[in-house]
């Protein structure tokens, strides 16, 4: 039945739903207070650190750290900008994608951030620093993610905490790339003096990166090696009736050969209408529909209440 997919059925409001963005949240806080506890105001991570990422400590076999790394922060300001960007972007990353996709691109953006910023410490130790700490990578994982998914979506962001700045999302993304490169490149700058020292830039890169890669190759399914397939019998196309014209309504989609969609019986209507937009769903993701194709399945979904 249609109504027993997924994405078809109503959200069960009553059931408790637990948020991953709001649980590593409250993790990042709580291994904030322990750090400070541990190691004082702010937070001193020595080199020997068996938690904070660092090319010595992954050389004696301290793989644990690719995860550890990314809750721990080096002070109020670090957590508190990280955290902003998580609970802002990883609610609407996580409603989209669900809980499971959404806490495996938390940790793999945080991962391979760590892991860029190792390699570039290695090749580029003058520009690049040896250790990272904080979700910054992962964080940015989920800008990109989310970047990638609405990338028209205008956002208001306060510059220098002041200046209320409007900017689309995939700006967003681009100038955050382009303030990570030119850090990189130029560590002594007034542009790297301005934002922050000791920040791992190369992280960020990492993290966008696999936000970039997740959202395009494994949610939507557009990067892949070509496979041969039969062809398939496409669906009629359709076209929009314009108010006042056939039957005076105020604007329907009928198929080409001159159907409207009400003149359909409802196995006919969920072969000819519905099963194309399935296959879609099934190839590329329910996050790539357009929103008439999502009115569609609602229709579908009345017409399955009707019988």
């Amino acid at each position: 039945m249609l109504e027993d997919r997924d994405y078809m059925r109503q959200p069960a409001y009553h059931e408790p739903r637990v948020s991953f963005t709001v649980a590593l949240l409250i993790l990042c806080a709580i291994v904030f207070v322990i750090e400070c506890i541990a190691c004082g105001y702010p937070p001193n991570f020595s080199e020997g650190n068996y938690f904070a990422l660092s090319v010595d400590g992954l050389k004696h076999g301290y793989v644990w750290q690719l995860l550890t790394y990314q809750f721990m922060h080096a002070g109020l300001m670090h957590i508190l900008l990280n955290g902003w960007a998580i609970y802002i972007f990883g609610r609407a990353i996580e409603e989209t994608l669900g809980s499971k996709n959404f806490l495996i691109l938390f940790l793999t953006s945080g991962v391979i951030g760590g892991l860029v910023q190792m390699i570039g410490a290695l090749v580029w130790p003058s520009h690049i620093g040896a250790a990272a700490v904080g979700a910054s990578a992962a964080a940015l994982g989920l800008v990109a993610a989310f970047a990638m998914l609405y990338p028209e979506r205008e956002l208001t962001l306060l510059l220098f905490f002041v200046l209320p700045l409007n900017l689309r999302a995939k700006y967003l993304l681009l100038g955050t790339a382009l303030l990570s490169i030119l850090c990189i490149l130029f560590p002594n700058s007034w542009l790297t003096i301005l934002l922050g020292g000791n920040i791992a830039y190369a992280a960020h890169l990492g993290g966008m990166l696999t936000g970039i890669i997740f959202i395009r190759q494994f949610i939507q399914g557009r990067w892949h090696w070509p496979q041969w397939k039969f062809p398939r019998r496409r669906a009629e196309p359709r076209e929009f009736v314009a108010a006042g014209s056939d039957k005076n309504k105020s604007g329907f989609w009928r198929s080409a050969a001159g159907k409207y969609d009400e003149d359909f019986s409802t196995d006919e209507f969920l072969q000819k209408e519905v099963d194309p937009i399935l296959e879609k769903i099934s190839a590329h993701g329910i996050q790539s529909l357009t929103a008439h194709e999502r009115e569609i399945l609602e229709r579908a979904r009345a017409k399955m209440a009707k019988r």
